[in-house]
């Protein structure tokens, strides 16, 4: 036989470092071994909340003959969200602005899909979730990357400007942002939407932002979340009900197109085609039934905040560098040696398992995930310990060497 079994496109998301990372790393071949303290990504580490399990068993029994079947955008459920929003953000969002999703990884291909003509660009912020590139891709779009200002981890307004051409479509925001936890202040959002407003004009076309706040409940010392879509009209909102109830693998999210959105209802109308037509990007029948009180049940924030003070007062007392997360559930963290892969490796001889940075295309830094308890994060600081005066005794080495 003759020609490619497989698109070129499928065979180039495979080569992805998030997907190496999750298929071949030393963490993928001793996920869930005993004693391993596991920082990775937001799994749970301890039993769900018995708020959520009960919330759970309580919608199972069905209460009519089509409590099981197809679900799509449910009213009651939309309607739970748009009072949420109403209440949460101040603005006036009505049931049928609200589009439901399995997670916010659907939610966002289902927004990309309902812009984006091929080879139009979507601008993503550097270092990224990893994977808004392959997304952007896959959807047909040209994924354009902007560095973020590497000493704040603020948008970079200049290096975004430049990016700007003709084609670009959209802009994703991700705050607050992962890695960093950075919450991106008014002035950047106001900068931001100034540059876009302009753009489109320019373009005749409208830029849209895709306002990733999938984090936007968790945020620390008291701060306030400061949502794009307060400060540009052209923003789909999108959300995922994952992290603050730390259920990554229950999967319940939403899109959330605002009142004041240009060409509105040609908007909205795009999008439920495209739910229906990317794999039935919509939240099963359960999860649907149970949002309104699954809406009221969180994760203690002030006790994730605790885990991050004791990672960073325990990790900066041994001589790490960190950035501090406004948000998020994360702490950011330089690597001793400008190859984070390798000192990810010695972590892991000490049974300390930590995303690396050049995953997330931030060469010199690891990211700690908090989702850990405290127990394993106490049982850790040895091994963080450890690896650090053995990294510090090889570079001394290897200083005396070259001197030498």
């Amino acid at each position: 036989m003759t020609g490619r079994p497989v698109s070129v496109r499928a065979q180039s998301l495979g080569k992805t470092p998030i997907l190496r990372f999750f298929t071949s790393s030393t963490w993928a071949k001793r996920f869930g071994e005993e004693g391993i303290c596991d920082f990775t990504i937001g799994n749970p580490h301890d039993m769900p909340s018995p708020a959520f399990v009960e919330t759970l068993q309580r919608w199972v029994p069905p209460r009519n003959k089509h409590w099981y079947a197809y679900k799509t955008n449910e009213n009651e459920s939309r309607e739970v969200v748009a009072r949420s929003l109403q209440k949460w953000r101040g603005i006036a969002f009505q049931a049928e602005d609200i589009f439901l999703t399995n997670g916010a990884i659907a939610a966002l291909m289902v927004v990309l899909n309902a812009v984006l003509d091929p080879g139009d660009e979507v601008i993503f912020i550097s270092p990224p979730w990893p994977q808004y590139e392959g997304m952007i891709a896959n959807a047909g779009g040209v994924p354009v990357r902007v560095h973020a200002d590497r000493e704040t981890f603020d948008l970079n307004m200049v290096a975004l400007s430049e990016a700007i051409s003709f084609k670009t479509r959209a802009v994703i925001i991700n705050s607050p942002h992962n890695p960093s936890g950075k919450i991106y202040p008014p002035e950047t959002l106001t900068a931001l939407a100034q540059v876009l407003d302009e753009t489109s004009r320019r373009n005749e076309r409208t830029v849209y932002i895709i306002s990733d706040e999938a984090y936007s409940r968790i945020v620390f010392d008291g701060r306030y979340y400061y949502s794009p879509i307060a400060f540009y009209s052209a923003s789909f909102l999108v959300y995922t009900y994952g992290k603050v109830l730390l259920t990554p693998g229950q999967r319940i999210g939403y899109v959330a197109v605002p009142p004041d959105m240009p060409d509105r209802e040609v908007v909205k109308a795009a999008l439920l085609p495209v739910q229906m037509f990317s794999g039935w990007a919509f939240p099963n029948a359960l999860l649907q039934h149970a949002l309104g009180d699954l809406e009221k049940i969180a994760i203690d924030i002030d006790d994730l905040q605790s885990k991050r003070d004791l990672i960073i007062e325990a990790l900066s007392g041994m001589g790490y560098e960190m950035i501090v997360p406004e948000g998020t559930f994360y702490v950011l963290v330089r690597s001793p040696w400008a190859d984070d892969e390798a000192f990810i490796e010695l972590l892991a001889e000490h049974n300390v398992f930590c995303l690396p940075g050049s995953v997330m295309e931030l060469p010199g830094y690891f990211r700690i995930c908090l989702t850990a308890g405290h127990e394993t994060i106490r049982r850790s600081l040895e091994g963080f310990e450890k690896a650090l005066a053995m990294a510090s005794d090889e570079s001394s080495r290897l200083l005396g060497k070259h001197i030498s």
